[in-house]
């Protein structure tokens, strides 16, 4: 049994961060139906590499499990089916400027009369309120609006994309479907459904751990510490004998000494070097010199063997080469291959592992409008003739 089975989504999103809510929540047996404007589609069939059936890697691979359906929403007649789609869905989700249900007739005023338990996740660029709340924003956007792309480069240097220009996307998506599934554990009290308002921003913010508390209390600014961790050191990365970069985490002094027995110099771990973190955090260039120096005088391998040895948390920086070679990738079966239209593709498996229902990939990005029928058909209870009527005007 899936843990979402009979749960029933309708994906309004574009591009990322509501779709990815959805995908989550069809990973773990809720039906999904995504909703595309008719000929266009959705923008994400054509963002990332192209592949020979028309849509591109990242649609098949984050639009897995879903049943895509047209419909023009600019039209009365297509805004008459969404309601009735909506009337019988569990969780509604969009990412649309503020406002943009509301001209259609389907704000959470209008969908809770027409279904009252329904649960409506709203992702934007800055939430349904303030100021901003109709400015336009993506993911980069976000980042730089949250903070962490000040954080991230080296130190007086440029600002840098923190890793993926999609974060908070996939971010914003996860906290999307947390919010989307405490909504449906509430109504299984209440009966009712609520609104989960929620800004791209907001997702990227919270999880920059004690950024506020430090600006309030200290007024201390972060600024870009390169591979560097704030609190902590060595937390960095450094380069191998043979050309290679290895990351080594220091939390704690009880992890410095054991790297300090790895690297054959536990004199360094004593109350009079660098055992005691302020000493460390004082002296961080001459301890991350020191670290650099050593790792710098082996290879990757060495490193990494001498660390795990002495239970030093260290790791390769990987490539994507690099994982799909590893074994413990392997052996938690984190890339599953899939057919797809365009012949079998490697995208990332479900998480998290559930022991009693886990998710499950049970097909990749469908074609536009490939479950039109089946949607309008058996869902709605459309005959075949005002199907095809449908189709002829344009409106799915």
């Amino acid at each position: 049994m899936s843990a979402l089975a009979g749960i029933r989504v309708l994906d309004l999103g574009t591009f990322i961060a509501g779709p990815h809510c959805a995908t989550i929540l069809g990973e773990f047996g809720a039906e999904v139906i995504k909703v595309e404007p008719p000929k266009t589609g959705d923008s994400l069939r054509r963002l990332g590499t192209n592949t020979d059936c028309g849509d591109t890697l990242v649609w098949l691979s984050e639009a897995r499990n879903k049943k895509c359906v047209t419909l023009d929403l600019g039209s009365e007649r297509g805004r008459k089916l969404l309601r009735q789609l909506a009337a019988k869905c569990d969780i509604i989700v969009e990412n649309f400027r503020p406002g943009t249900l509301e001209k259609w007739g389907l704000g959470y005023d209008e969908l809770k009369q027409i279904n009252r338990g329904a649960i409506l996740v709203r992702i934007s660029a800055y939430g349904q309120d303030g100021p901003m709340r109709a400015q336009p924003g993506f993911a980069r956007i976000a980042h730089a609006f949250s903070g962490l792309t000040y954080l991230a480069g080296e130190p007086g240097g440029v600002p840098v994309v923190p890793g993926s220009t999609s974060l908070a996307d996939y971010m914003s998506g996860m906290y999307g479907a947390i919010g989307a599934l405490v909504a449906l554990r509430a109504r299984e009290t209440t009966g009712e459904g609520q609104c989960i308002d929620l800004a791209l921003y907001e997702s990227v913010f919270r999880v920059l751990d004690e950024i506020a508390p430090a600006f309030q209390k200290f007024g201390y600014v972060r600024e870009r510490m390169g591979a560097d961790t704030v609190n902590v050191c060595p937390h960095s990365h450094y380069q191998t004998k043979d050309g290679k970069w290895v990351a080594i985490a220091c939390t704690s002094d009880q992890m410095f000494a054991r790297l300090a027995e790895a690297m054959g110099r536990p004199d360094f771990a004593s109350a009079e070097r660098y055992g005691p973190k302020d000493l460390r955090l004082a002296a961080r260039e001459e301890v991350n010199a020191i670290v650099g120096n050593w790792v710098a005088s082996l290879d990757c391998e060495a490193v990494l063997k001498l660390c795990a040895t002495g239970g030093v948390p260290a790791s390769l920086i990987y490539s994507i080469e690099d994982i799909f070679r590893d074994p413990q990738y392997r052996a938690r079966g984190n890339i599953q291959m899939k057919d797809s239209r365009a012949g079998t593709i490697a995208v990332p498996d479900v998480v998290p592992r559930l022991s009693e229902t886990p998710g499950e990939i049970r097909w990749l990005g469908a074609g536009l409008g490939a479950q039109n029928h089946e949607v309008y058909g058996k869902l709605l209870g459309l005959g075949p003739d005002e199907i095809d009527d449908l189709r002829r005007n344009g409106i799915i």
